[in-house]
């Protein structure tokens, strides 16, 4: 139900491609690329629904994307009951197992745009070593 009023509060019709996406990102909580997407659906999406629906959903701003130093698109889900991943805030992504995550709890600080010029969105991204890639060193360095 809750994912039903999600969608209808943004004026979009509850189809079941946008439901089962928009549960799942809901559900993970964390940025995911369209193959991860399309791997833990129960129900495969063709390749066109899958990246039409995200489309969908990111003009109606329920999801929004962003993009890693991996070159690779992730999507979030903006949650208005719990706030989780409002897109105003930065994200992690380990460059050793490739996973994001949203560093939800810290904002990002206002940059000055010069006169003139829109801001669209915004983006930051943190990269390094995840704290359980960080462990696997630890344990392969300590062998």
């Amino acid at each position: 139900m809750r994912i039903e009023k999600i969608l209808s509060d943004a004026g979009l019709r509850a189809t079941r491609q946008r439901k089962v996406v928009l549960s799942l990102l809901l559900e993970k909580g964390s940025p995911l690329s369209h193959s991860e997407i399309s791997s833990m659906l129960e129900e495969p999406l063709d390749k066109v629904t899958l990246y039409r629906t995200l489309q969908t959903l990111q003009t109606a701003h329920i999801v929004h994307q962003v993009q890693g130093l991996d070159g690779v698109w992730r999507f979030c889900a903006h949650d208005p009951e719990t706030k989780g991943c409002p897109g105003d805030h930065p994200h992690f992504l380990c460059l050793y197992c490739g996973k994001m995550f949203c560093l939800t709890n810290q904002k990002i600080q206002r940059v000055e745009v010069p006169a003139g010029m829109d801001v669209e969105g915004k983006q930051l991204v943190i990269y390094g070593c995840c704290q359980e890639c960080s462990i696997e060193k630890t344990r392969a360095d300590n062998k």
